[in-house]
């Protein structure tokens, strides 16, 4: 298994925006196979970073939904909903072997 963690900057004023775009994402993971474990919006301290991590049983389904991502009609709706309401300054992907009981 693999997670997938994002590290966002955003606009702080457009948190609402992000909020939004996060909820579009949730169940476009699920749907390519994927296990979403959320979004993670600023609350005490920086109040312009965010976090998101989903899972992928390995790198090659994390590769595949990418691919698979980049054909499909909710997603590219997803990636310009972030682009016209400019709420995401930049972002960093990590991944990481999540180690469960």
């Amino acid at each position: 298994m693999v997670t997938c963690y994002l590290r966002y900057v955003i606009d702080p004023f457009k948190l609402a925006e992000f909020e939004r775009y996060g909820r579009m994402w949730i169940p476009l993971v699920e749907r390519f196979g994927g296990k979403h474990h959320g979004y993670f919006l600023p609350s005490e301290g920086a109040n312009n970073i965010a976090l998101a991590m989903f899972s992928f049983p390995s790198l090659a389904a994390y590769e595949d939904y990418r691919a698979r991502s980049m054909a499909d009609a909710d997603c590219q709706a997803a990636f310009r909903y972030a682009e016209e309401t400019r709420c995401i300054v930049s972002y960093e992907r990590s991944f990481f072997r999540p180690v469960f009981d």
